[in-house]
């Protein structure tokens, strides 16, 4: 069969989380870069096809084939290893601490912001024709995104640190669910279908996801947007990253984790009991 039950792919989880947690410190760089690279290329072809169409749907059903990509390739985003790596410390893998937990963490979060340091310059000198004139219109609409997503929520004090918080935590319980997509199917097919529906739903509804906002915010200051670093580092990556750590982790991994890892003892019926048992009639 292409597909994997939850009992197998929750051990696969397993699996990979600790092998993510003894990765290197160079590959956990190097990995954590190249998927910040190809997450930010994405955003570019998604915001790209909203200012063509008009239509923000279309950029979120084409912006999934750079999550699709990256996962493909190994790569790794700090929002799945959110989730994914303290599932070894669970199970009490032998030489795994929180510090080393932490540590990757860190070093994956380091490689995406570097990665997406460096897409957005390249874009900004490819939008502004080596910074000698304005942006057109998708470099407007960058500027347009990024100060929406920043001073907006900043006009709004705590309601608005509250609302990117919870929107990054609806981001990554969708986010997470891609990253495991990828351990549900055998074919790459398989897998291609099974993370492009999560990644879907959350750029559709706009949720917070740290990675993008590695690149998009900073893209747009690069641009001219008219806010500094602080209010993005308040008013979105801060509440963003602790959103998506508790979305990743407390609302898609633990639960798959305890429900298919460390299943509760299921009900003693024997077979005659199930055999006599009356029919449930229903009340519709």
């Amino acid at each position: 069969m292409s597909y994997l039950k939850p009992a197998e792919f929750v051990q696969t989880m397993i699996d990979t989380g600790e092998a993510k947690v003894r990765t290197s410190t160079r590959d956990l760089i190097l990995r954590g870069t190249m998927a910040g690279i190809i997450l930010s290329l994405a955003v570019v072809v998604a915001i790209t096809t909203i200012t063509q169409t008009g239509i923000g749907i279309v950029g979120a059903l084409v912006f999934p084939v750079g999550f699709c990509i990256l996962s493909l390739m190994g790569y790794d985003l700090v929002t799945g290893v959110f989730g994914l790596a303290p599932l070894a410390k669970f199970e009490q893998r032998k030489g795994i601490t929180w510090g080393r937990v932490l540590r990757c963490w860190g070093y994956v979060g380091l490689g995406n912001l570097i990665g997406s340091l460096l897409v957005a310059f390249l874009i900004a000198l490819t939008f502004t024709m080596n910074f000698s004139v304005e942006a057109g219109a998708v470099g407007q609409k960058f500027i347009a995104v990024a100060t929406s997503r920043t001073v907006g929520y900043a006009e709004h004090g705590m309601n608005g640190w509250i609302t990117v918080f919870v929107k990054g935590i609806l981001c990554n319980l969708m986010v997470c669910l891609g990253v495991i997509g990828n351990m549900t199917a055998r074919t790459v097919a398989g897998k291609i279908a099974a993370m492009w529906l999560p990644i879907f739903i959350f750029f559709a509804l706009v949720f917070e996801h740290a990675v993008v906002n590695m690149f998009l915010f900073p893209l747009g200051m690069m641009l001219g947007a008219d806010f500094g670093i602080a209010t993005w580092l308040n008013y979105n990556l801060i509440p963003t990253i602790l959103g998506n750590l508790v979305g990743g982790l407390l609302f898609t991994c633990v639960p798959l984790y305890l429900t298919h890892a460390k299943t509760a003892p299921s009900l003693n019926v024997d077979n005659d009991t199930l055999t006599n048992a009356e029919p449930v009639l229903s009340s519709n």
